[in-house]
């Protein structure tokens, strides 16, 4: 036996507060009678009067609230199992971790903000299977297909901006990966989201596009960063920044946000591109557009569902309450009687 929401039961403190008022009002009232003189002699002259039926009636009140604060808990025992189905999609999030998102036009860098979205993304999820990738100059899945969220935030937490050894972008080797990671069998139910700068240093990625937008999966991009640059921070060990990233000739080197490749990519497939924000209402937009895509029936799972046996108290919360309507609070006195 158990009780599904037992938080219900603080009922009863306002039932035991009732009943101790109602019972003090009723030895009040008795009080104030016996003022207007001997009480014996009052209740010969209106023998209707009944203290014994109005505390009946009241017992009989408390005892339904007492009742009614077990339906309330949901009494519950026996079980039975349950196969629970799941609808959802594929969702695979690649996430650029080159040392270009460590540029600081986003708070606290680029890579940071691109974590925080993911992290919207994963409390979002409703029965959708999520994966994670990782890419820098290549790319790996740090994450597979899972429905366990807190897996997901897990792997998410240890990625960073030395994940992956070989630097530089490449959005293809990230496409190539996350396409990898969903079911090759089906050719639809798949979304891939996209998080990075843009900045592609291998190309190739319109082709890549391509062969994903023929494997049935839709990608939407986002966007990280300024399109008007940002220079690439050097950090030491404690996180501190010591200096700015320089190329060959000594010129700081500036990281632009490339919104143009990435609209290209998220227009060829069927997608979307967004800006990231820090208000995130991106994410809000991105799954009002996931929500309109089909979903796929997942592997059910079986639970075991306690029974609900809030039908018995509930039986006789309506027995006691219409018994008690048809109790009267005074006695019948015969005429004769009630004359002399």
């Amino acid at each position: 036996m158990r009780f599904a929401e037992p938080i219900n039961f603080i009922i009863l403190l306002g039932v035991v507060a009732l009943g101790v008022f109602i019972f003090w009002a009723l030895a009040r009232k008795k009080k104030l009678i016996n003022l207007f003189g001997d009480l014996p002699l009052i209740f010969k002259n209106a023998p209707y009067i009944s203290f014994a039926r109005q505390r009946t009636k009241v017992v009989i009140l408390l005892v339904a609230l007492m009742l009614l604060s077990v339906v309330l808990a949901r009494l519950q025992f026996g079980t039975h199992l349950e196969l629970l189905k799941r609808e959802g999609l594929d969702i695979v999030v690649a996430v650029d971790v080159s040392n270009s998102m460590l540029a600081q036009d986003m708070n606290p860098n680029r890579l940071q903000k691109a974590k925080q979205e993911i992290q919207g993304i994963i409390d979002r999820l409703k029965g959708d299977r999520i994966a994670i990738v990782a890419f820098a100059g290549q790319a790996f899945i740090q994450c597979p297909l899972t429905l366990d969220y807190s897996a997901a935030r897990f792997l998410l937490n240890a990625i960073d901006n030395t994940s992956v050894s070989v630097q530089g972008t490449s959005l293809t080797s990230a496409i190539e990966m996350a396409t990898k990671a969903f079911n090759q069998k089906e050719k639809k139910h798949k979304v891939m989201l996209l998080l990075t700068d843009g900045e592609d240093h291998k190309g190739g990625v319109e082709p890549m596009a391509d062969e994903a937008r023929k494997q049935g999966i839709k990608i939407y991009t986002v966007g990280i960063g300024n399109p008007a640059g940002e220079p690439i921070p050097i950090l030491d060990r404690e996180g501190n920044k010591v200096g700015f990233k320089k190329d060959g000739s000594g010129e700081v080197i500036i990281s632009k946000l490339d919104e143009v490749t990435l609209q290209k990519i998220s227009l060829n497939t069927g997608g979307k591109y967004y800006h990231a924000t820090a208000g995130e209402i991106e994410l809000d937009r991105i799954f009002d557009e996931i929500s309109k895509l089909e979903k796929k029936e997942l592997e059910g799972t079986l639970v075991t569902r306690y029974d609900d046996r809030f039908q018995l108290p509930l039986l006789l919360v309506i027995l006691l309450v219409v018994g008690e309507f048809f109790i009267p609070e005074r006695k019948n006195v015969p005429r004769n009687n009630a004359n002399d």
